[in-house]
């Protein structure tokens, strides 16, 4: 007799205590192998798939699409120990199967098992099972399986535990053809389904340009582009309602939620200052271009300035510190954990790039590829948006010249670098054309006074004004 276990949302780690429902990976009826993916999830930190512990026939989903789920939250359950033929429904007492201890052990063999891993990552490295659906006794109308995956969980538990599922008429066969069929649609990343989504794409619509058919993120764009048909557009137009209650209120969660609260928390509890300078940057972007004229990797202008970066944190630690208020303390760090701001799709979000301080140019260039990439495809882990000891932001690439950086807490402080373009400057005492950059210095005023930080700041300058200052620390 099948044995039901509830799985429920995981702790994934970092003290996230939170996500979101982004796209259901198993409908109920499939047949689900021990650490198979059931659910795609975001949380503030990243996009990660959750694997089942247990193997067996999912019975019930929790939560559509879109909604944001507690860590201990249910989120599906397994019979265990179901019967796998096709044809078989799931045998259930009373209308439902009341779901047994998480924590009792199965029965031994295939399907019962429990790998008893509950956290992203952990899986026994065996491949996946194929889904495999177990078929209610009445037919079910064409498209039915995408329909499943959109009603509620007491729906979706009352089809598979001995509910009476409904009966629609058989397609007629006049050589009709289905416009949609059931299942997911292969697209590279989930953000590519996002887009898809917030613009009203059909994605089993389009024909992907990656391999196998693999639907990419331009595919989606040129489908936004392009024209749709007046039937097309009047089927994706929003009510009048719906328009104006998504222009009125954005809710505040996922990644925009951690940063409102983040933000909120270092406004509230850093008593911060910002000064800044501007510095004339001619001779970093010549010794920039004579480096990557010299062969191999090139090397950007945001790991030069992560080199600075960390050459004035290493004569000024006060700034590679922490505040704990509890024990009255400025704790010093003893290594530079650099963090950069990088815009994605899903908004601002800050990647680390662990032991700076101990990289050189060329290193720094390749982790800042390997994160700035992984962020845009959403891919980036808990562990690499946390453990920061000072940020940098770069913000010229937004075409501005300065700006007044907010602290990441519980950082000390953030240098924030602004667009480099030609001004006229007073250059070995004569008026020249020469490229000027803006720097400023937001920090927190409890871990130093202005003394420090104007060192902090003029040594930066320094050193963009004339690179070989670096030499000395090299």
């Amino acid at each position: 007799m099948a044995q039901v276990l509830e799985f429920k949302l995981p702790d994934l780690g970092e003290g996230l205590t939170e996500a979101e429902i982004v796209r259901w990976l198993v409908s109920v009826g499939d047949v689900v192998a021990i650490d198979q993916p059931v659910v795609e999830v975001e949380t503030s930190k990243a996009m990660v798939e959750v694997p089942c512990p247990y193997g067996g026939v999912v019975t019930a989903r929790f939560g559509e699409e879109g909604t944001e789920l507690p860590v201990g939250a249910p989120l599906i359950t397994v019979a265990v120990g179901a019967p796998e033929t096709t044809g078989t429904a799931v045998p259930a007492s009373g209308g439902g199967a009341k779901p047994a201890d998480p924590g009792a052990s199965a029965p031994s063999g295939g399907s019962a098992e429990s790998s008893g891993n509950v956290l992203v990552g952990y899986g026994t490295g065996a491949p996946a099972a194929r889904r495999r659906r177990i078929h209610p006794a009445a037919p079910a109308a064409p498209g039915a399986g995408e329909a499943g995956r959109r009603r509620p969980a007491s729906a979706d538990s009352a089809a598979v535990a001995g509910g009476t599922p409904g009966t629609a008429p058989a397609p007629a066969s006049h050589g009709t053809t289905t416009v949609a069929e059931s299942g997911p649609v292969a697209v590279i990343s989930p953000l590519v389904r996002k887009l898809a989504r917030e613009h009203g794409v059909d994605l089993r619509c389009l024909t992907g340009s990656g391999p196998d058919g693999l639907i990419l993120r331009a595919d989606v764009e040129r489908a936004v582009q392009r024209p749709e048909p007046p039937a097309a557009v009047a089927l994706a137009a929003p009510t009048v309602a719906t328009a104006a209650a998504q222009a009125g209120r954005v809710p505040l969660r996922g990644v925009r939620g951690a940063v409102a609260d983040k933000l909120s928390r270092s406004r509230r509890e850093i008593p911060d200052a910002t000064c800044w300078v501007d510095a004339d940057a001619t001779e970093l972007m010549a010794a920039r271009a004579a480096m990557n004229a010299a062969g191999g990797p090139k090397i950007s202008l945001l790991a030069l300035l992560a080199r600075i970066c960390t050459a004035a944190l290493d004569r000024h630690p006060e700034l590679n510190s922490t505040v704990d208020m509890d024990a009255r303390e400025i704790v010093r760090l003893p290594g530079v954990n650099l963090g950069f701001a990088a815009q994605t799709d899903r908004g601002l979000v800050v990647p680390v790039v662990k032991n700076a301080h101990k990289r050189s140019a060329e290193s720094l260039t390749a982790e800042f590829a390997r994160l700035t990439e992984a962020a845009r495809q959403g891919a980036l882990t808990p562990a690499d948006l946390t453990g920061g000891t000072f940020t940098l932001n770069n913000y010229g690439v937004f075409g501005v010249d300065g700006s007044t950086p907010i602290i990441n807490h519980p950082e000390a402080a953030m240098l924030g670098v602004g667009r480099i373009v030609p001004k006229p400057w007073v250059h070995q005492g004569e008026l020249a054309v020469r490229q000027v950059v803006q720097l400023s210095l937001t920090f927190d005023h409890r871990v130093c006074d202005g003394g420090t930080a104007g060192g902090f700041l003029r040594y930066v300058a320094d050193c963009v004004e004339h690179p070989s200052v670096l030499l000395r620390t090299l």
